[in-house]
């Protein structure tokens, strides 16, 4: 009779809790109270910076590119179990390769060359920046659907006659990404990440002749307010930030400031932010003193955040512990840093890893055109 009793048991479990494709035998019997330790990934400001190359000087550089930060990429993988990868905007221009590939449109199904090789390092989420949106709404649109992980912003919204009682978010203003993750005794658990990404208001001014008339931007600090609890609601144990802009407390105002990311800060139930925008790194001794950073740690206002300088110059990381006690999550420890691809020895500066071969084959042919190319545009974005 037992053996019966636990055959229907089996039987009845399989019928009312079917197994997904995302499931495993893991899930069902998860602990109660856990450590995992989540490490996230930042690039930003990229600017078409897919090679550690000065199109200026015509030469490699040391400094910069994504195929270097990709090898710290690599690295970060490799050492942490739990790794999650996320870009902040400025990636579609600024140098002469953004520029070539804009110049004509993307034909249909065409992924952009940036784009593939994000999807090549397997991002998990992006935001836009506001040079993203220079070459026109179309071109974004069709860039971006060629990803294969969710672009994200919140604040932007199409300009249904300057009515707000009829809004619609241009973009999907955050996703909530199941995740699974492995803790410190190899036990795997699913957790529900929230992203929510944020550009400066300031790009309808900026780009007004491919945004004017066609979109608006909300302000900040009223869209985070009103999205993050509906994160919550939907069950997001973990809520990331991708802001495009900075940080300058002495700019305390609710809209068209560039440097919002300390109020953003204040806004509860934000986990921790990525930023961009100001081409600087974060944390560092430029920040110091500002009431409210503890740059040894990478906080702003007790919340762990980010800044990795500018054209892959850096890799954004935020190193974070979560403590599962019942069926709640809570972040109990954070430390960021942001980690350059150089060192500087002797006031001269070298590069710390190699180049991505992968990245470096996947865009052979087109950097081949670029320089070959009678056209240029030198950008220092």
């Amino acid at each position: 009779m037992g053996k019966k009793m636990l055959l229907w048991a089996a039987v009845l479990s399989l019928a009312l809790f079917p197994r997904t494709e995302h499931a495993d035998a893991a899930f069902w019997f998860q602990p109660k109270r856990a450590t995992v330790d989540l490490r996230l990934l930042e690039t930003s400001d990229l600017h078409g910076y897919m090679l550690n190359y000065d199109y200026a000087a015509r030469t490699e550089a040391e400094t910069y590119g994504l195929a270097l930060t990709a090898s710290l990429i690599a690295a970060e993988r490799k050492a942490a179990k739990n790794t999650m990868l996320f870009d902040d905007g400025d990636l579609l221009e600024g140098n002469e390769m953004a520029a070539y590939v804009a110049r004509r449109p993307l034909k249909k199904g065409e992924i952009h060359p940036f784009i593939r090789v994000m999807n090549h390092l397997n991002y998990d989420a992006a935001t836009v920046g506001n040079h993203d949106f220079h070459y026109g709404l179309d071109f974004l649109k069709q860039t971006i659907s060629g990803a294969k992980f969710p672009f994200v912003n919140a604040n932007i919204y199409y300009n249904f006659e300057k009515n707000d009682t009829d809004d619609q978010n241009f973009f999907k203003p955050y996703v909530i990404l199941n995740k699974k993750v492995e803790d410190r005794h190899g036990h795997s658990h699913h957790l529900k990440i929230g992203v929510i990404g944020f550009v400066t208001p300031s790009v309808i001014e900026w780009e007004k002749p491919s945004l004017g008339g066609k979109v608006k931007a909300k302000d900040i600090l009223h869209t985070a307010a009103w999205f993050v609890p509906r994160m919550k609601a939907e069950g997001a144990d973990l809520i990331i930030a991708l802001a495009h802009f900075g940080v300058d407390p002495a700019a305390k105002q609710p809209f068209y400031t560039g440097d919002a990311v300390y109020l953003l800060s204040e806004v509860k139930g934000i986990d921790a932010i990525l930023f961009g925008h100001q081409h600087r790194v974060f944390p560092s001794e430029f920040f110091a003193g500002v009431p409210g950073v503890d740059i040894r740690k990478g906080t702003i206002n007790g919340v762990p955040a980010v800044m990795p300088g500018k054209w892959g110059s850096h890799l954004g990381v935020i190193s974070l512990t979560l403590e599962k006690k019942g069926e709640k999550w809570e972040m109990t420890e954070a430390q960021s840093e942001a980690k350059p691809v150089y060192a500087t020895h002797n006031q001269q500066a070298k590069s710390i890893v190699r180049p991505d071969p992968d990245i470096v084959r996947m865009t052979a042919e087109l950097q081949k055109n670029v320089l070959g190319s009678k056209f240029t545009l030198y950008s220092r974005n």
